[in-house]
């Protein structure tokens, strides 16, 4: 039997937040969301296409690598990548964007959604440098709703806790994956590209 999957179903479904969920939106980033996201080394980038084709992507960076320039400003940069460069694409046709911040060691997380716009601009950049090199690229956000979201997900998964750790040896390498996916591809070469790659363009 096909579920009923309009608004008012699914409301019906899950029953009315309570009013603290509700409450808990806020409009702009107050001092423990500035708080988290200078704890924060790592994030989710949720974008969508114009035609809704939705993608997640992961920064990660120090501690604080997103700036805070207002209540209501993010900046978060853009290192050098694989060059597909699919959310700073996402945003010119859709500029809507969902963040999802974590700190390792904390269950809760912080969600911050809004509007995106890409910049080039070396003067705005260049305080985010990293070993002298300043990003290639940055995303400024400008803050919609921002809320924290409650640990059962990552107390469900165990995220943090070393006891759940997978050995690395048991996945195969990222050079191996890619080698028995993409035709012609040497393994060797492949894995001593992205191991340079790792070594030497971080930043």
């Amino acid at each position: 039997m096909k579920a009923d999957t309009t608004p008012a179903a699914i409301r019906a479904h899950y029953g009315e937040p309570s009013n603290k969920a509700r409450a808990k939106q806020l409009v702009r980033l107050d001092g423990h969301a500035r708080a988290f996201i200078a704890l924060s080394p790592f994030l989710v980038i949720a974008s969508s296409d114009a035609a809704g084709r939705g993608d997640a992507t992961p920064r990660g960076d120090a501690p604080g690598f997103v700036a805070v320039l207002d209540d209501v400003t993010l900046l978060i940069p853009d290192r050098p990548g694989n060059r597909r460069a699919d959310t700073m694409l996402n945003v010119t046709e859709n500029p809507q964007l969902g963040l999802l911040f974590l700190v390792p060691g904390i269950d809760e997380t912080l969600r911050v959604n809004g509007r995106a716009r890409f910049t080039t601009d070396a003067d705005l950049l260049a305080p985010l440098s990293v070993q002298g090199r300043p990003p290639v690229a940055g995303l400024i956000v400008t803050v919609e709703e921002v809320y924290f979201h409650c640990g059962k997900a990552l107390m469900r998964s165990r995220l943090w806790d070393p006891d759940t750790r997978v050995e690395r040896a048991s996945f195969p390498s990222l050079g191996r994956i890619l080698a028995e996916q993409i035709a012609g591809s040497d393994l060797r070469e492949t894995e001593r590209f992205i191991e340079e790659s790792y070594r030497t363009r971080l930043y």
